[in-house]
């Protein structure tokens, strides 16, 4: 039997590279895509094949997949789209290049890729799409508003995905980790001081105490339930392989319980917790 092929995207780091780590361990052929090409290169240097998939560049994305089909002889037996970036800040500050940055990269991007992959998945009879989604999916969290609103349209653009392929033997998978331990608090730094005016925002003094404060650090602290990214790979080997998956994965004790919160509490008082966390 020919060995399954899975490509993941986002694999400098994170989920993405423990990802592609376990699923290599299981016996999957995996390509373990990157934004740049100095990652994909040291990937290939850890003998992975990696081609370049930039979410915010079609031609990436394209070229990217002409590889991975290349190399298989035109068949692909799963998608994991993971790649993603935050940008920290108030909703009144996010000026709409930033915003309209974040929801390409994290979102468009994911489209773009999944439209692509669709017909081959339909051609061959088969096949898993796996999105990972968050925690903030399905609540909110002030100063996240551009990542919170790509991951609940996320959800919304699975759910439409999933109910639409319904008939045909193509499964789509959400998984909503918590806090996980990853470069993206680094990287929604970069983005902060690029797009972010905090000095003169309305919420400076709050910037500055919080998010500015810990941007700055040089060891900056984890999340008391923060979980290493080899926590969600369970969760991902049984979306891949399970016969038949739940529609949603959720890692981490703070997911569940903000899942109970929310299906449990009134709005007001779901947003006083939230406040008060």
């Amino acid at each position: 039997m020919s060995q399954k092929s899975l490509l993941i995207t986002g694999c400098s780091s994170g989920i993405g590279l423990a990802a592609a780590h376990r699923m290599r361990a299981q016996g999957w052929r995996v390509f373990a895509s990157c934004r740049t090409q100095e990652d994909c290169d040291r990937l290939t240097a850890e003998g992975f094949e990696s081609p370049r998939i930039d979410y915010c560049d079609e031609a990436s994305i394209t070229k990217g997949l002409s590889e991975v089909l290349a190399a298989t002889g035109g068949t692909l037996e799963a998608l994991f789209n993971n790649g993603a970036r935050g940008l920290p800040g108030a909703v009144e500050d996010l000026p709409a290049a930033g915003f309209r940055k974040i929801m390409e990269s994290n979102l468009i991007g994911w489209h773009e890729l999944t439209r692509q992959v669709l017909p081959i998945m339909r051609a061959q009879g088969y096949g898993r799409i796996v999105n990972n989604s968050s925690v903030l999916g399905y609540v909110g969290l002030r100063y996240r508003a551009s990542y919170v609103a790509s991951k609940f349209a996320l959800e919304g653009w699975s759910d439409c995905l999933r109910i639409e392929l319904r008939d045909t033997p193509i499964d789509v998978i959400l998984i909503e980790p918590g806090p996980i331990t990853s470069s993206i608090r680094t990287n929604s730094a970069k983005q902060f001081f690029e797009w972010i005016d905090w000095e003169n925002s309305p919420h400076s003094a709050v910037y500055r105490k919080g998010l500015v404060q810990r941007f700055t650090e040089k060891e900056q602290s984890l999340d008391r339930f923060e979980l290493p990214a080899s926590a969600v790979c369970d969760k991902v080997i049984h979306a891949l392989e399970a016969p038949r998956p739940k529609a949603r994965y959720r890692v981490t004790k703070p997911a569940h319980f903000m899942y109970a919160l929310r299906r449990l509490l009134p709005t007001k008082a779901l947003d006083w917790v939230i406040a008060k966390g």
